[in-house]
């Protein structure tokens, strides 16, 4: 986070991470029970080889933003962050060596499309997990506390 960033008030962020446990349980509901992945038509049976690393990611999900509900300390935060990035990592690569999909009755390459973005996908995990890779170790040697802060001047 920029030194002259400011989080938004906790309020706010508690109620961002509420949404997200709904829009995620939400999701969960509609890919396991309605109304499924099975009437997505360009998915195969093979997705059945992903769809618990998809569920396990989602829960994962859901988990971490209840405890951001409860705790959000910005070393918190990265290191969730830093967690669920990493298992979407995991669905990702997955997804690619599994491949569950089936474009065939399409005019244009949808699966060529669908590997494009998938690359993309995964190189953003990769720079994601990096990125809060540093800003966890930057709030562990700082002490959370960064120069520019009222914690930080206080100190002085």
């Amino acid at each position: 986070m920029p030194v002259n960033a400011r989080r938004p008030p906790v309020a706010a962020r508690r109620f961002g991470y509420i949404v997200a446990v709904a829009v995620t349980a939400a999701m969960l509901y509609i890919i396991n029970v309605w109304p499924g992945w099975r009437e997505v038509p360009f998915f195969t049976h093979d997705t059945n080889q992903v769809l618990w690393f998809v569920n396990i990611s989602l829960l994962v999900g859901i988990a971490v933003n209840l405890v951001y509900v409860a705790y959000d300390h910005p070393w918190l935060k990265s290191l969730g962050d830093l967690v669920t990035t990493a298992v979407g990592l995991v669905v990702l690569v997955r997804i690619w060596q599994v491949f569950p999909f089936d474009f065939g009755g399409y005019s244009i390459d949808w699966g060529l499309v669908a590997r494009f973005v998938l690359v993309l996908a995964i190189v953003g995990s990769v720079v994601g997990i990096a990125v809060q890779f540093v800003s966890l170790t930057r709030a562990a040697v700082d002490g959370g506390v960064r120069a520019g802060s009222p914690a930080f001047r206080t100190r002085g």
